[in-house]
């Protein structure tokens, strides 16, 4: 008789966990992070790495969005963009290190980099300087833009301890 009762108890405690929006017949309530009291403004530290250069033009331009939508809502953006591994190829002047095929986006990013840079609530364009010479690349040759950093996770964690979050597209 005691196990009995233990097991319904345990099945009565285990039910009242269990919250409104956790059961399945009922939908969860939608609601947004910047409701109810947003920000006076954010601080995002996006780490870029992407090296296939539609996918990176991609992020580049969901970034920007994110941005403009911030701004849309009344809250100031503070957008750090940091180059690191094969995102390097684009950061870099020599179109010699891109493939000819890849070239007409290398320049579709170099105008979206530029923008970026240039942006209400961007901050910083960084390149990590640790992968240029493992790719042939040379910082002298990154675009004028784009700030060479010594080492871009000693750059990303200086700006998570300055309160900017961590994102990786």
């Amino acid at each position: 008789m005691p196990r009995a009762l233990m097991a319904t108890l345990a099945s009565l405690a285990l039910a009242a966990c269990i919250s409104v929006n956790d059961r399945p017949h009922e939908p969860a309530a939608r609601t947004s992070a910047l409701e109810g009291g947003a920000p006076n403004e954010m601080k995002v530290a996006f780490d870029v790495t992407e090296g296939n250069p539609k996918a990176l033009l991609g992020k580049l331009n969901t970034i920007d969005v994110t941005r403009k939508q911030l701004l849309e809502r009344g809250i100031a953006p503070r957008i750090v963009i940091a180059f690191r591994g094969d995102a390097s190829y684009f950061t870099n002047t020599d179109v010699a290190q891109i493939k000819e095929a890849d070239r007409a986006d290398a320049a579709k990013i170099a105008a979206k980099i530029r923008e970026l840079q240039q942006a209400n609530g961007v901050v910083a364009v960084e390149q990590c300087n640790l992968p240029l010479a493992s790719r042939k690349l040379k910082a002298a040759e990154v675009m004028q833009e784009v700030k060479v950093v010594p080492n871009g996770w000693i750059s990303l964690v200086d700006y998570q301890q300055r309160g900017y979050a961590y994102i990786v597209p």
